[in-house]
């Protein structure tokens, strides 16, 4: 009996727990789907109300050359019509029964025939006209309004009715020529460039100072080398804040103000990644090294062809924290890169002004997003396999 009590609380505890991490994974994922669907909707569809998931866009048909839209417009018979838009700013007049004031529509004078009669309605003297079945109708006013023509039936004639009141026949349909407008868009494909240029740079430069500085504090000997190691690692406690003021003046100096080398020699040198490296070629076995250097090895061959590749866990984690450091870095180059210079502008700085100048285009931001967190998401997940299947494959025999 115990023992099936036991059984049921652990099942229990199992389902509650995979209940809690589900909602919370839907939870987190539902910003970033609807950034993605949203990102390939139209601007209409985007402010539509009620919030529609999927991306719709208005259906069209060719009529004489030109693309028409499709309106829905219902039918005497009770069933929806789908009608073709092929005017826009028609002056129609309004018609009235007189038998049967019930009967309203719009269509142009020239379809009912002047009888030359007239009447009084709503005080008013109005003239009365009769159409080819020989019913009066009463010309109480005028109208500006679309012609429409019925798709399934190119003959019969056209419909009159104002765009507001119909309801636009739509497809699912992504617009991905949102992710190209966007990229035209106030030079924001150079912008991409950029940030891929000084990212590679900012990751190969912090690899290679990480590397070598992590191997000097691991195996090298050297008066003050702990020391020098403490202090090195005691600057990653300074906020960056701190370093502004005087970074910003010794760009001035060299005059590398709104030039991209001043996104890439403050950050190719990284404590952290200097002590992520130092720490992981500290568990490599001493005799590895050993060894190499009996069998005539230099340090510099030590280093590259033994320490490099058992360390690509550690590699791989650094790579993945260097290259979101400098993909997303937003505050460095808004104060070293001046916002009308388009030539030196990188992501971040660039997706803030796509946001104050396409407020009225909110698909087109959402585009900006997807493209600018699509390259982290890749290589998070790639750098993520990476260390696991190295972290498995890359432990020692003895």
């Amino acid at each position: 009996m115990a023992k099936s009590v036991s059984l049921v609380r652990n099942l229990s505890s199992k389902i509650l727990t995979y209940l809690i991490l589900g909602v919370t994974g839907i939870l987190v994922l539902i910003p970033f789907l609807l950034a993605i669907s949203g990102s390939v909707k139209t601007v209409d569809d985007v402010f539509t109300y009620p919030p529609r998931f999927l991306p719709y866009s208005a259906t069209s048909i060719e009529i004489d050359g030109k693309e028409a839209p499709l309106f829905e417009i219902p039918m005497e018979d009770g069933s929806i019509g789908e009608f073709a838009r092929v005017k826009q700013g028609v002056t129609v007049r309004q018609w009235v029964g007189i038998e049967d004031p019930a009967v309203k529509f719009l269509a142009p004078k020239e379809q009912l025939q002047d009888t030359g009669k007239t009447i009084e309605l709503d005080g008013e003297t109005v003239g009365v006209f009769s159409d080819a079945a020989g019913k009066s109708f009463a010309n109480v006013g005028s109208a500006i309004v679309g012609a429409y023509q019925d798709a399934s039936d190119p003959s019969a004639p056209l419909y009159y009715a104002p765009s507001a009141d119909l309801k636009p026949v739509e497809s699912v349909s992504a617009e991905i020529g949102n992710f190209g407008e966007v990229l035209a868009l106030n030079g924001f494909d150079r912008s991409i460039t950029n940030t891929v240029l000084v990212t590679i740079l900012v990751v190969s430069g912090q690899l290679f100072t990480s590397i070598l500085g992590g191997y000097a504090f691991a195996r090298l000997r050297f008066k003050g080398r702990d020391s020098i190691f403490l202090v090195w690692l005691g600057s990653i406690m300074i906020p960056f804040v701190v370093v502004i003021i005087p970074l910003f003046q010794l760009m001035v100096g060299i005059d590398w103000v709104n030039n991209l080398g001043s996104l890439v020699l403050p950050f190719v040198f990284s404590a952290y990644g200097t002590f992520l490296m130092r720490q992981f070629f500290v568990t490599i076995p001493k005799e590895l090294e050993e060894a190499a250097l009996i069998d005539g090895a230099s340090r510099w061959t030590i280093l590259w062809k033994i320490f490099v590749p058992l360390s690509i866990p550690a590699i791989a984690t650094l790579t993945t924290f260097a290259f979101l450091y400098a993909w997303n870095s937003f505050l460095w180059p808004l104060i070293v890169i001046d916002s009308g210079n388009q030539a030196a502008s990188v992501l971040a700085p660039a997706l803030s002004v796509l946001g104050g100048r396409g407020a009225d285009s909110p698909n087109l931001i959402l585009a900006g997003i997807i493209l600018a967190i699509a390259a982290p998401i890749a290589v998070f997940i790639f750098a993520q396999r990476a260390f696991v299947e190295n972290a498995q494959s890359s432990g020692l025999k003895g």
